[in-house]
């Protein structure tokens, strides 16, 4: 590659690609980064694209679904890719141990370009890599990541570029990542053809990880907006007036509206969305239950756990000990996984 040139340049030379996968991982995930570059080179005549896939240990990755995906080896195996991309899922604090950090940050400078998809950010971020560029995370994520590592600008983007480095929200952005690097290096054209491979459609990187649901769901245009307006105000939520009275219509109505699409009413919809949020919150980090309230948007501890039992019928601290430890994804605080955790 030339100097100063990113991965992201359009050009006819081969780009080999070494998937750092580690346990835990989406199987969706792995497949959203590698089909697509299959798919290349299969309407492109020629092998553009070519990858390994390595583990942390060298051996095969177990992911989520239960599945093994082999490995070509060890970290170390990477060598001479051009590119890394880190991809995980739940538990990285666990499995991105103190050694695959140190590993990473040594063998960083060999290559043009570092990714991370998913919980990929996490790790790249407690190896140092990502400090001073733009990165994004799984949404459930985004706040914690800026949080734990203020060097990094952290955006709720589908997938972002940042120099050399690139990260993406989840499976869904990984191949829209994936078809942004094919039209980048191949043309439109070459990635229109990819995507049609897949009956899909390239998203835009800036485009929002949540978004309200698409024409496809037969939801009433405004009752979609209202879902989305939810959404992104779980920690300050609204009454269902102001919700109506934002997407134009009388209170009324918009309850009409979601009584037809959805079989509930807005406030109940609103609530329960929060109440998700929360169980994930309880069951995916390690946040204190004040904070878990807090953050979805309730006005105390006591009022929360009443809420929390009506809907799962168990309390807040109960649903976090049946997950317990062994179930817990890696969605790490700032004492879970910061760099001062890993002897940096």
């Amino acid at each position: 590659m030339t100097p100063g040139a990113t991965i992201f340049t359009p050009s006819r030379s081969p780009l080999t690609i070494a998937a750092l996968v580690l346990p835990q991982a989406s199987i969706l995930e792995v497949a959203s980064v590698l089909d697509p570059l299959r798919a290349a080179n299969r309407h492109l005549g020629q092998d553009s694209y070519r990858w390994r896939v390595v583990s942390p240990d060298g051996r095969a990755v177990p992911l989520t679904c239960g599945i093994e995906l082999p490995s070509s080896g060890p970290l170390s195996a990477a060598a001479g890719a051009d590119a890394l991309i880190v991809i995980a899922g739940f538990r990285q604090a666990e499995v991105a141990t103190r050694q695959l950090i140190r590993d990473l940050r040594r063998m960083a400078p060999r290559f043009h370009a570092i990714g991370g998809i998913d919980a990929g950010a996490w790790v790249l971020a407690r190896a140092g890599l990502l400090d001073g560029h733009r990165a994004t995370v799984h949404w459930e994520d985004l706040e914690d990541l800026a949080a734990a590592h203020p060097e990094v600008e952290v955006l709720p983007q589908r997938f972002v570029l940042s120099g050399a480095r690139f990260t993406a929200g989840g499976a869904a952005p990984a191949a829209d990542l994936m078809l942004h690097l094919i039209r980048s290096r191949h043309g439109a054209a070459v990635a229109l053809q990819v995507a049609a491979s897949f009956i899909t459609t390239a998203r835009d990187g800036a485009d929002p990880q949540i978004s309200a649901p698409s024409a496809d769901m037969r939801l009433d245009p405004r009752v979609a907006a209202a879902l989305a307006r939810m959404e992104a105000r779980l920690d300050s939520p609204e009454p269902a007036a102001a919700i109506a009275r934002h997407v134009g219509v009388s209170p009324r109505r918009l309850e009409g509206l979601f009584r037809a699409d959805l079989g509930t009413t807005p406030a109940a919809h609103a609530l329960d969305l929060r109440l998700q949020a929360a169980r994930r919150m309880l069951t995916d980090t390690r946040h204190a239950v004040q904070e878990v309230a807090l953050r979805t948007g309730f006005t105390s501890p006591s009022a929360f756990a009443r809420a929390f039992r009506r809907r799962f019928g168990t309390s807040p601290l109960r649903a976090r000990e049946v997950a317990g430890p062994g179930a817990q994804p890696p969605r790490p605080d700032r004492t879970n996984g910061s760099p001062e955790t890993d002897g940096a």
